[in-house]
């Protein structure tokens, strides 16, 4: 699924393969199945686009956890996807996330393999097409070598993630490589606080130096059957010829649970450092119903202040378990 604002903070949770069908659990070992699927109508933004299908998610994986001991296991985790670039639209079938995890009840969760890193958690709201506009929508935070620590105490957690490019395949370079963090509290009553910042070295890229990406969100829980989120996030690049450029973004966004309908919607702003590029700001609306446990059929429309874009629209059903 594309990585828009609104939509990474859902995707890392339903990513982490804690949740799912139990399918053997038996002499301190267990293995669990989860598994996502999306089939849409879109209407893109730009102008004169067609109504077409798309299937955003297809996949299932396996999360096999073996007991050191009360506290400690070990696990491997193996994922399936029948999407290539978000998209079945080339027939072939790849792996998604592979990685091996060390988890400590006290010493927090390490994983090492193809998986993403802390700056894939960024984001705020619940879109489901189009989101507001974010730094993720163009970073890659996820890669074959990578590495990811996370730490939950309650009021405080904790991230780093590493990941380098050896084989050349992420845009990174043999030599570059990318370094991220996330730290965040949520002790005072209602509120949630995370900030995050990362660097990516760029090592043989054409263009590219380095870039560094920031953000900063709170989140708001004191109405309801109501969420209230902000974020502001903040890009400055570096290329190899040139003046750095530093683009921020501003977003704001909320969601209302009403039975089972959840209405949903967002707004950013993002001012753009490079001479002669407007300000781009973008929107989107949607509603959304739980037909079953885990199941969402929705209707969303998006838009922005682009000349060359339009309002987009579509309706979709997806189920996860």
């Amino acid at each position: 699924m594309k990585k828009t604002l609104v939509a990474l903070a859902v995707m890392a949770v339903a990513g982490s393969a804690n949740a799912g069908i139990e399918l053997y659990n038996k002499d301190g070992i267990t293995v669990n199945m989860k598994g996502d699927v999306e089939v849409r109508y879109k209407k893109a933004k730009t102008k004169d686009a067609e109504l077409q299908q798309e299937i955003d998610d297809a996949d299932f994986g396996f999360d096999t956890r073996y007991a050191v001991n009360d506290a400690t296991q070990v696990g491997f985790y193996w994922e399936f996807s029948a999407i290539e670039n978000d998209r079945a639209d080339t027939g072939k079938a790849d792996y998604g996330d592979v990685y091996v995890g060390f988890y400590n009840d006290q010493l927090g969760t390490l994983k090492v393999g193809k998986l993403a890193t802390q700056l894939d958690d960024a984001g705020v709201g619940s879109d489901h097409l189009f989101g507001v506009n974010s730094f993720v929508d163009a970073a890659d935070v996820a890669g074959d070598e990578a590495i990811r620590y996370d730490l939950d105490k309650g009021d405080f957690y904790f991230g780093f993630g590493l990941m380098q490019d050896k084989h050349n395949n992420k845009g990174l370079g043999e030599d570059g490589s990318l370094v991220d963090l996330k730290v965040g509290y949520r002790g005072l009553k209602d509120f949630d606080f995370t900030g995050f910042f990362g660097q990516a070295k760029f090592k043989g890229h054409a263009t590219k130096d380095k870039q560094s990406l920031a953000a900063l969100e709170a989140r708001y829980s004191g109405i309801e059957n109501v969420g209230l989120e902000a974020g502001f996030y903040s890009v400055s690049s570096t290329p190899l010829t040139g003046d750095k450029n530093t683009d921020n973004t501003f977003a704001l966004a909320a969601d209302y649970a009403m039975n089972d309908w959840t209405f949903a919607g967002g707004f950013s702003s993002t001012q753009y450092d490079a001479e002669g590029k407007d300000n781009l700001n973008t929107w989107f609306v949607n509603a959304g119903y739980g037909i079953a446990p885990s199941t969402t059929a929705y209707v969303e429309i998006g838009g922005d202040n682009d000349d060359a874009n339009e309002v987009g629209y579509g309706v979709g059903i997806k189920a996860s378990f």
